[in-house]
């Protein structure tokens, strides 16, 4: 399917409204957690006003938010305008309509809540990039290293217990790969040792809890409503997990603290910015991602098992593991974009108004003010159903042969994913290494296993898999 972009297209005042002030973003934010979840807050309002461009609040609303009145771009047209600097700032827009205290970032403003104007991003991101750039040759073989030890692991607890939960073995090897990969060190040789994913998850949890649910059925609604999204929480819950933490990657990656030094930088800023990349971006993202893709791939049963060990196995015995021979692999390739698209691991984007401009969805225009706050909710926007046929469905070959065309609507990393990162965009540095990691973690899981069976159900961040048989290879 096509999208059309017309100069033509009518214009249309933006429907949609804020409510009374004070208790229109309450009401909003109770909706959105509680009486409707997510999705059916955002379906049911493009129902109501007919478009998929629409005023509402964004939580957390009073008192924690600067402003949480937002214009939501809820299609794959209007969407894309969140990527487009010339258009919008992005400076401290990270987690929408709040920032947490730069407290957890050691009095810095990290790289990610930066705007491409301002100088310290380019510094920032050009050394994420080379970082990246310089140990491009480590990428497949540590990654093959540590996911070892989670098949083990799988292996291990199915035997000993029937089942198996995935995302705690996925996190343990989640960040002992991130840490070696930017440190050259087993974590396990720090001080920090095994509890590394723990003191990460804590810190995360107080940085986004007020854009969270905890879900627990005793406690009522409005008790914690009051407390995660009425007022932030200190920064002194975990002081001493991320000083652990801090103090084990300032002594551990010398070498890389030595290169920002050459570049310009503050020693103790490109460390707390490198805590950042790989505890909130890097390990935060595969928290998510890596049971994500297991628990789609998992849902598709044994006839695309076989289709994925089949293409993997033979193209492995003909070219081993390399860049090159994964660029073959088109139908596990296609699975990591089809993951990736049907649920993305950062659903919200926002940026704010630099001028005044014309916006598109598919059907009208509209005029948006300098000032005002734009945000998509990319789990509809990738659902798009004038781009995608069957967009609730997971669709696995979605991207074989004429669907490589579709690649570009793929917005998981901030912009498009026929796009690349630079120092002038806000697009995830680290894309290409998360796609790249996503497929090796098909092909190796595949080179080990034929099938195996899931159990689901969802988290605070994502969802919860639980292996519940596992089915060695046998050919």
């Amino acid at each position: 399917m096509h999208m059309s972009s017309s100069p033509n297209l009518p214009a249309r005042e933006i429907p949609g409204g804020y409510g009374l002030p004070f208790f229109g973003p309450i009401k909003d934010r109770l909706n959105y957690f509680y009486r409707q979840g997510e999705l059916r807050f955002f379906t049911t309002l493009i129902q109501k006003h007919q478009s998929t461009v629409f005023r509402c609040n964004m939580p957390p609303g009073p008192f924690m938010a600067r402003n949480p009145r937002v214009i939501c771009l809820l299609d794959a047209v209007s969407f894309q305008t969140l990527f487009d600097t010339s258009k919008v700032e992005k400076k401290d827009v990270l987690d929408g309509t709040f920032m947490p205290s730069t407290a957890f970032t050691g009095g810095y403003r990290t790289c990610a809540y930066l705007d491409p104007s301002e100088p310290n991003h380019a510094l920032l991101k050009s050394f994420f990039l080379s970082l990246l750039s310089k140990r491009h040759d480590k990428f497949i073989p540590l990654f093959q290293q540590t996911v070892s030890g989670l098949f083990s692991g799988l292996e291990d607890e199915i035997s000993a217990k029937g089942s198996a939960n995935f995302n705690g073995l996925s996190d343990a090897m989640s960040f002992e790969f991130v840490f070696r990969l930017l440190c050259d060190k087993n974590p396990l040789e720090t001080e920090i040792g095994p509890t590394g994913p723990k003191r990460v998850d804590t810190w995360l949890f107080c940085q986004l809890a007020p854009l969270m649910t905890l879900g627990l059925k005793f406690v009522p609604n409005f008790l914690e409503d009051l407390l995660l999204h009425t007022f932030p929480l200190p920064f002194c819950i975990v002081k001493s997990d991320y000083k652990k933490l801090y103090d084990a990657f300032y002594k551990s990656a010398g070498i890389v603290l030595d290169e920002a030094e050459k570049m310009g930088m503050k020693r103790d800023e490109a460390c707390h910015n490198l805590v950042f990349l790989a505890g909130f971006n890097a390990y935060g993202g595969m928290k998510v991602l890596f049971p994500s893709l297991i628990k789609w791939v998992g849902g598709a049963g044994e006839g695309l098992h076989r289709r994925l060990a089949d293409e993997i196995r033979t193209v492995v015995k003909k070219s081993g593991v390399t860049l090159a021979s994964l660029e073959e692999m088109k139908l596990t390739k296609s699975v990591v974009y089809e993951a990736l698209r049907i649920e993305p691991p950062v659903p919200y984007q926002y940026g704010k108004a630099k001028e005044d401009f014309i916006i598109q969805n598919h059907e009208s225009s509209f005029m948006i003010e300098k000032g005002e706050m734009l945000f998509g909710y990319q789990p509809i926007v990738t659902k798009d159903s004038k781009v995608f046929e069957n967009p609730d469905e997971f669709v696995a070959d979605r991207f074989v042969g004429e669907g490589e065309k579709l690649i570009k609507y793929v917005y998981w990393s901030n912009g498009r994913e026929t796009d690349d990162p630079t120092v002038e965009n806000k697009q995830c540095p680290a894309k290409d290494l998360v796609v790249l990691l996503c497929r090796l973690m098909l092909v190796e899981f595949f080179l080990r296993f034929d099938t195996f069976e899931v159990e689901i159900s969802q988290v605070m961040l994502g969802s919860s898999v639980k292996l519940k048989s596992l089915t060695k290879a046998t050919s």
